[in-house]
């Protein structure tokens, strides 16, 4: 997989200023949410880095660290098995060039008294663009149905995984440090703000891809803040593409979240500690649209937030899964493994292709 270059020429620092180094592009890439997506279109595009605003050119990583072809059945003796450490070491030396380059982004907060305040601003956004081809292929190879592995999938799926989980969490830390600088707002009603950034994608059908985004920061689960106490960590956008033999089908996304949900427990240990004490109890559920209507152009213009209300799917308990294990019960969810009562477009493939025939 090629990382393909994202800049073009360096961006004048003014007087007595100090430069980025040349791994900062700007271009912010606001998260997409059903909050600001309208019934139609992808949700989980990001828009291109405008040309003007460009700042030096960033190696191509995967051109001396390329990813280890899929091991693709064929007729005739099957070949040799790569050894995982050998087909695992152009993954993880990618891995430490991106978080190499996350221990870069950081160092540059003390440089922020010379440095334009806009420019660390851009940089982040660019950072999270340039590790979305690899967090495509970590999740499309782990995770896509059918295995692409044969007989090493579970092992090399769990290996991507873990890969992926650690570079999340990396990014989201460090998208939290240039947050308490002020140099970037996680605001999700603000368009340009980084609440939320891309994780990766992968299909659980022929015609159903999942895209990942994780919540740098628990973020109510919607502006209203209806329902209450309710707050969002993950959220999962389900793409249905019609099959090429259907006419007159569009594409169809619903948003599945995780969340937790703030609770009251009274201890009764004391009387001077009688205070209720707030557990977080967490769960995967469904966004369900109440308004407004998809032809109300005005009123969708007019709503800071489209309001929507949370189909609870699956109660997980008080303690926070993993990044891993959050999309785990999720596709166990969507294909019918978790739970007992479900709605038809969270039925699984076999119901899907049945609604579609």
């Amino acid at each position: 997989m090629a990382t393909r270059r994202w800049f073009l020429g360096p961006l004048p620092a003014g007087p007595g200023e100090t430069p980025l180094p040349d791994d900062l592009e700007p271009g912010v890439q606001p998260c997409e949410d059903p909050s600001w997506s309208p019934p139609t279109g992808r949700p989980g595009d990001s828009p291109q880095a405008e040309p003007e605003d460009i700042q030096g050119q960033l190696p191509e990583a995967s051109t001396s660290t390329p990813f280890p072809e899929p091991l693709a059945p064929g007729p005739g003796p099957a070949p040799p098995r790569l050894p995982l450490d050998t087909m695992f070491s152009p993954i993880s030396e990618q891995l430490r060039y991106l978080l190499k380059k996350a221990d870069d982004f950081q160092s540059y907060l003390f440089y922020r008294d010379r440095v334009q305040k806009e420019q660390l601003a851009k940089a982040m956004p660019t950072f999270l663009q340039m590790c979305e081809p690899y967090f495509l292929y970590l999740e499309a190879a782990a995770r896509s149905v059918p295995p692409i592995y044969g007989a090493l999938q579970e092992l090399i799926r769990k290996g991507l995984l873990e890969i992926s989980q650690q570079l999340t969490l990396r990014l989201e830390q460090l998208v939290l440090m240039y947050a308490s600088f002020g140099f970037v707002n996680l605001e999700e009603t603000d368009p340009l703000s980084i609440s939320c950034f891309f994780c990766g994608r992968f299909s659980i059908s022929p015609s159903h891809e999942v895209s990942i985004f994780r919540y740098c920061a628990p973020a109510a689960y919607t502006a209203s803040r209806f329902p209450q106490y309710l707050y969002k960590k993950m959220r999962w956008n389900l793409e249905a593409t019609p099959e090429s033999s259907s006419q007159g089908q569009d594409s169809r996304v619903d948003y599945y979240f995780l969340c937790y949900r703030d609770t009251w427990e009274d201890t009764g240990k004391s009387p001077t500690n009688s205070c209720p004490q707030i557990q977080k109890l967490w769960s995967i559920g469904r966004w369900v649209p109440l308004g407004p209507a998809e032809d109300d152009l005005y009123s969708w213009i007019l709503s800071p937030q489209p309001p929507g209300d949370y189909e609870q799917l699956l109660t997980i308990g008080f303690e926070e899964p993993s990044h891993m294990l959050a999309t785990d019960l999720l596709v166990q969810i969507l294909t019918g493994q978790a739970g007992t009562a479900r709605p038809p477009s969270a039925a699984g493939p076999a119901a899907w292709a049945a609604q579609e025939s």
